[in-house]
């Protein structure tokens, strides 16, 4: 699959059993970045490459920042090659977003090939040109957008995923496959079962139909500036959920909970059926199996980290809302009293379930 980006064009390469490995060994000039614990368990798969060309990154929220990239530029500045260099990155989104952006200011832009092995770099962040990093006490707050040249997506790496992490992708398989439009709802309402007990092979139809279409939104606005903020649905509330929990709640997670209260103050404008809610909630219950603690819902600081959000623009609250017809709005007018409502409902729904004290 190729991407059309404004900055450059970029690939990709669906792999299978590791068999890029001994490409990225050819590559001349190399400096690789990545993820402590993938470095860990794939320790053979990696012994190939000399280890004075690699930085061993531990991925987690404190690292991602401008320091450790940084840190990568020094680091390739002692290269015998500058502009010529290419930097390797192998983990999920942390790796992708510290190294992507080192990528992008050092000599202003060298090559950059990235490697994702959660299933949720490889079904969304991996696409889209997007580096962040946090600074201060804002997520997100720093960042470019400059893509890679190539990415290579290996199932092999999931085998080793947790089971949270592994739902954590799956939030965002099922938000995508939402928000794409009733046929693509109703098989993933049919498949979540077989998607769950890790069918790799329905999975991999998944994440290819999930890119897909990111893809549409990206090529058509990039830099985020129109339609791509569609893209953001469930996220307003998402980030708002990872914040409030410290980070607690892993990002494809939040999403699916986010999705939940973004459904909920849809049904309750009128905008979205009750029975389309129930089964995305449904949905989003099978992929949470983190213990949600009560502050989580509290309306005062989920208010504040929403009012904190980057993307936000006016006084009032805004998010993306989806219709009884999978076409989504961008409302800048939510009332307090709407997610207080919304996030009461929430909370009850996984009580329900014993994973909500």
């Amino acid at each position: 699959m190729i991407i059309k980006s404004n900055i450059k064009a970029y690939e990709i390469i669906n792999a299978e059993d590791f068999s890029f490995i001994p490409e990225l060994k050819e590559i001349q000039n190399k400096f690789i970045v990545i993820d402590k614990n993938v470095y860990e368990k794939y320790s053979l798969l990696f012994s190939c490459f000399d280890i004075n060309d690699m930085m061993i990154i531990e991925a987690i929220e404190d690292n991602k920042n401008i320091d450790t990239a940084l840190q990568i530029c020094e680091r390739m500045t002692a290269l015998p090659s500058k502009r010529n260099s290419t930097l390797i990155s192998i983990g999920g989104g942390i790796i992708q977003d510290v190294s992507g952006f080192a990528a992008n200011i050092l000599y202003r832009g060298i090559k950059w090939v990235f490697v994702p092995t959660t299933l949720l770099a490889q079904t969304d962040s991996c696409i889209g040109s997007k580096t962040s990093l946090n600074y201060l006490k804002y997520k997100n707050l720093l960042g470019t957008f400059y893509p890679p040249d190539h990415i290579f997506i290996d199932n092999g790496f999931l085998d080793t995923l947790c089971e949270t992490d592994y739902l954590s992708g799956l939030g965002e398989v099922v938000k995508f496959n939402v928000m794409s439009g009733k046929d693509n709802f109703d098989k993933i309402v049919r498949d979540i079962d077989c998607l769950i007990n890790r069918d790799y092979c329905l999975l991999k139809a998944y994440v290819s139909n999930s890119l897909k279409y990111k893809k549409t939104f990206i090529e058509e606005d990039e830099f985020d500036l129109g339609v791509r903020n569609l893209l953001n649905f469930a996220h307003t509330f998402g980030h708002a959920i990872e914040s409030v929990s410290r980070y607690a709640v892993p990002h494809g997670q939040a999403v699916s909970i986010g999705m939940m209260i973004a459904n909920i103050v849809s049904k309750n404008r009128g905008l979205l059926s009750a029975d389309i809610k129930e089964q995305v909630e449904k949905l989003c219950g099978k992929v949470t199996n983190i213990v949600l603690l009560p502050q989580y819902f509290l309306l005062e600081p989920f208010l504040a980290a929403m009012k904190n959000d980057k993307k936000r623009v006016g006084m009032k609250l805004a998010a993306i809302l989806m219709d009884s017809d999978f076409c989504l709005h961008k409302i800048q007018d939510i009332e307090e009293d709407e997610l207080a409502a919304a996030l009461k409902e929430a909370k009850k729904f996984f009580n329900e379930l014993g994973i909500a004290q």
